[in-house]
């Protein structure tokens, strides 16, 4: 099935391109279509924003994929089809004694595009959502069918799932799984500049398995969400006053004047992982869309300098922003990962939808992250030159020789990608 234009982002500010956009049902299907392809670029949920999935050619999506969950409870895997949700996910494993280890702030985004990505969730041991994958499946340029495995082709497979889809598309993704477990969430408010210092960041980020902080660039913390773990005998809860901040008395919503109903548990009580790990829950919208998102990976040890450097600018941030938020992500070997062997800390916006004022800003924030070496978000809007990008990845050569085996025609490539990467 192939409709006449494929639209725009979830968020609007992202026009795919003219089309078709194909719907295959099955893998079969698609196979047909990518060897009939010269050019083709895959869709996941659409919550990427910038333009990773422009295509001038044809698109597709695996929206009419069948959604396949095939839990492993011996192998602690699960074999899903690359346009599932991460929710949907979540609840076959927890129903299954297992869990997902990790999970993003959106439960609603697909396993395969979140990982092409390079989109993650928080916590100073938790590393980004491809490094779960432990195979992936694709169909590669001329609609062939290859198997990707971790342990099986090692030499290869660290550039093979955090890839931009630029390898072919992927149909199914099989990921690790730990057992079923609890974890409670409570959220402070209003920490005061010295929760801002270097070893004040470490400890409050380090103070349970995911941790984000909400601010709006005044040198405080306007909210701090903090995700645990619960043991055999349970971790104590956090005090009413904690780093000088306040136990909020009632939900919250991460972005001003947005109603909590659709954000996940805050009341401290234990429940499932994956009811707490995400920050909006899989039944609701977050928000309307009508947003623009950056984000830059810099050192973990350097985040303190990095939000002082950028803070001059708060009085220009604030009109133009909903909220930022920080978060942490542990180093990875993955070869186009943002946290490529580098325990990271992730500076994050949240931007109005006013995407000429906003670019106009980005390069005077990226010009004071500049001595920290920042590393964009992939699917997030940035303005770096990329021969800055290129250079922060050090396997990069690496990447491109797999592309050129697997893709030498570069069927799957784009503009966002040349322009990056190199043709």
């Amino acid at each position: 099935m192939a409709f006449s234009a494929p639209g725009r982002s979830w968020s609007g500010t992202v026009d795919y391109g003219p089309g078709p956009l194909h719907s295959p049902a099955s893998v079969a299907e698609l196979q047909g279509l990518v060897a009939a392809s010269p050019r083709l670029r895959a869709l996941g949920t659409r919550h990427s924003f910038s333009e990773v999935a422009v295509s001038s050619g044809p698109l597709v999506t695996l929206a009419r994929m069948p959604a396949d969950i095939e839990v492993d409870t011996a192998a602690r895997t699960v074999r899903v089809g690359a346009g599932v949700r991460y929710g949907e996910v979540a609840v076959a494993a927890h129903e299954a004694g297992l869990a997902l280890g990790n999970m993003g702030s959106l439960p609603h985004i697909s396993v395969g595009g979140a990982s092409a990505t390079g989109t993650h969730g928080s916590g100073d041991g938790h590393r980004s959502l491809a490094n779960a994958v432990r195979r992936i499946e694709l169909v590669t340029a001329g609609g062939d069918l290859l198997t990707l495995d971790r342990e099986a082709d090692p030499e290869v497979f660290g550039g093979a799932v955090l890839a931009l889809g630029l390898l072919g598309v992927a149909t199914h993704l099989t990921l690790d799984l730990v057992p079923a477990h609890d974890m409670a969430q409570t959220v402070h408010l209003d920490l005061p500049a010295a929760a801002l210092a270097q070893e004040e960041l470490s400890a409050i980020l380090g103070a349970g398995d995911s941790v984000s902080l909400f601010h709006h660039w005044d040198g405080t913390i306007a909210q701090a969400w903090v995700k645990r773990r619960l043991g055999p005998e349970g971790q104590p809860a956090l005090p009413e006053r904690w780093h000088g901040g306040t136990r909020a008395p009632r939900p919250v919503h991460p972005l001003p004047g947005i109603g909590a109903e659709p954000c996940t548990d805050q009341s401290g009580e234990p429940g499932p992982a994956h009811e707490r790990l995400p920050h909006f829950r899989l039944a609701f919208t977050p928000s309307s869309g009508e947003e623009i998102q950056s984000e830059y990976f810099v050192a973990r040890e350097d985040l303190a300098a990095a939000l002082a450097a950028v803070m001059p600018l708060g009085e220009r941030i604030r009109p133009l922003l909903h909220a930022s938020e920080v978060r942490t992500v542990a180093a990875d070997e993955l070869w186009l990962s943002p946290a490529h062997l580098r325990d990271s800390a992730c500076v994050h916006f949240t931007w109005k939808q006013m995407p000429r004022e906003v670019a106009a800003l980005l390069s005077e924030i990226e010009e004071r992250l500049a001595p920290f070496a920042p590393r964009p978000h992939w699917g997030k809007v940035f303005t770096t030159d990329p021969a800055v990008v290129r250079d922060q990845y050090p396997r990069l050569a690496d990447f491109l020789a797999l592309r050129d085996r697997l893709d030498p025609g570069r069927t799957f490539a784009n503009a966002y990608t040349d322009r990056l990467l190199g043709e």
